[in-house]
């Protein structure tokens, strides 16, 4: 194991990744569907809470950052003149309403496990839309993001030396989510259109 100091490397990994996601959102290389990145950046601010309420220490800082970034990145896109939106199917609105009965179920229990499991639930059942996206256009995405999140998480788990279910589901999940959106996008398997983003007027 290493110390466990080297997370705030993979915080600065990760948050590196999300920038240069920002900057492909802001120059309209990527259309990040917001669905997901919303609830991304709600579940694991979820999770980070219940992670110190479990006692997790600076190992929590991946959870938070993995909060933190994904609304940089919807940021980047309410602002951005270049993409339009990707347009949200019924099956994503499915997938977004069950992800959020995950965080209201969360509310119910103050038991910090079962609100990470619900947080893990959430965030996995967040990501479908964004996965379907990538898989048919892997185009409208930027692996920089995953990547940092895989890194980060990687590094997070090799600090970890009480393993528990507090210290390692938000890293294990990362890593392994994470890793395969990154493989996803940077190695398409199909070369799919992008007929299904909506064009929004640049801003003047």
């Amino acid at each position: 194991m290493i110390d466990e100091r080297f997370v705030l490397l993979g915080g600065v990994v990760q948050i590196a990744g999300a920038l240069r996601y920002v900057v492909d959102v802001l120059h309209g290389r990527t259309v990040p569907h917001r669905l997901t990145w919303l609830l991304w950046g709600v579940a694991p601010l979820v999770a980070f809470s219940a992670e110190l309420s479990e006692g997790v220490g600076l190992h929590s800082l991946m959870t938070l950052l993995v909060g933190v970034s994904p609304l940089m990145i919807l940021g980047a896109s309410l602002v951005t003149r270049y993409p339009g939106t990707w347009r949200m199917t019924r099956f994503d609105a499915m997938c977004g309403a069950l992800s959020v009965i995950g965080l209201i179920l969360w509310q119910v229990t103050s038991e910090g496990n079962v609100a990470i499991g619900l947080s893990l639930a959430a965030d996995a059942l967040a990501a479908v839309p964004t996965v379907r996206k990538a898989f048919r256009a892997p185009e409208t995405e930027s692996y920089a993001a995953y990547l940092g999140a895989a890194i980060s998480a990687a590094i997070t788990l090799l600090t970890i030396r009480h393993w528990n279910f507090a210290t390692v589901a938000w890293p294990v999940y990362i890593f392994c989510g994470s890793t395969f959106l990154f493989v996803l996008v940077r190695f398409p398997v199909v070369t799919a259109t992008t007929d299904r983003i909506a064009p929004r007027a640049p801003q003047v």
